[in-house]
């Protein structure tokens, strides 16, 4: 079972999320699994998004506290439907925080762009995810006190990368609609903050650079100087931020990339 975080500090209350209830996108694999199972070992109770009923079936059967998580396949490219499934996930009981890891990751040089390609990388990293935040901050859907929502982002906002200019374009925005919702959404109650990742060890990312030439994937790799992280990475900072040791945090997109944008 991945924690990454000690357990004398969840003692202490530093990272502590036991009584929370949290939605987390993108559930049965990857970065949204290694946190759905850190969430777990926290305390929280989970409620996992994922179009793969199966995987979260057996995700949810291998976590400590199988019975106190819910599943809910959804495709969140059915933008339009999103509403409905939050109020359908909020029958349950409320929330207090949302981690979005669902995205899309695409390798889509400027010569052969097509449009429908750069749609569908925008519904999914960029419109689903303002429809979701609406929803979420619904006050029948969360629940009284401070709630935080963390999004994840990538350095490829940050940092040109050739070859992806539709998804460096889409996760700018994320970091755009970080800074914009914060300031809206504080007199709410609601903090909002991003991951801006670098490279981690997922399927996703498996996929994204099966194709490559070695050499650009050895070069790609070595860009990050403590090496490609893995997902307990990224999770790590996601129960940080979904946490009330982050309550005075809020607008920002924290850098987890293994010294990727440094150079």
């Amino acid at each position: 079972m991945l924690s990454g975080v000690d357990g004398g500090l969840v003692k202490r209350g530093f990272v502590d999320l036991r009584g929370k209830r949290i939605l987390v996108t993108g559930a049965s694999s990857g970065i949204g699994r290694a946190t759905v199972e850190l969430l777990d070992t926290l305390g929280a109770s989970v409620v996992m998004v994922s179009r793969r009923l199966s995987e979260l079936e057996n995700l949810r059967a291998d976590l400590d506290r199988p019975n106190e998580h819910e599943v809910i396949p959804f495709d969140l490219t059915e933008v339009e439907g999103i509403p409905d499934m939050i109020s359908s996930a909020r029958k349950a009981g409320t929330f207090d925080g949302l981690f979005h890891s669902a995205g899309m990751e695409a390798l889509n040089p400027l010569a052969i762009s097509k449009p429908e390609k750069i749609s569908e990388v925008f519904t999914l990293n960029v419109e689903a995810t303002l429809i979701l935040l609406k929803s979420f901050a619904g006050r029948k859907v969360r629940s009284p006190g401070l709630a935080s929502i963390v999004l994840m982002s990538s350095v490829a906002g940050r940092v040109g990368q050739a070859g992806m200019s539709a998804y460096c374009a889409s996760k700018a925005a994320v970091d755009a609609l970080v800074r914009s919702l914060a300031a809206e959404l504080a007199s709410a109650s609601i903090r909002v903050n991003a991951i801006a990742g670098g490279a981690v060890r997922t399927p996703m990312h498996d996929r994204l650079l099966k194709h490559a030439p070695q050499n650009s994937r050895d070069a790609y790799e070595s860009r990050h100087l403590l090496g490609v992280g893995e997902a307990a990475d990224v999770a790590n900072a996601a129960a940080f931020l979904l946490s009330d040791a982050a309550k005075w945090i809020t607008g920002t997109s924290m850098v987890v990339d293994g010294g990727y944008s440094c150079h």
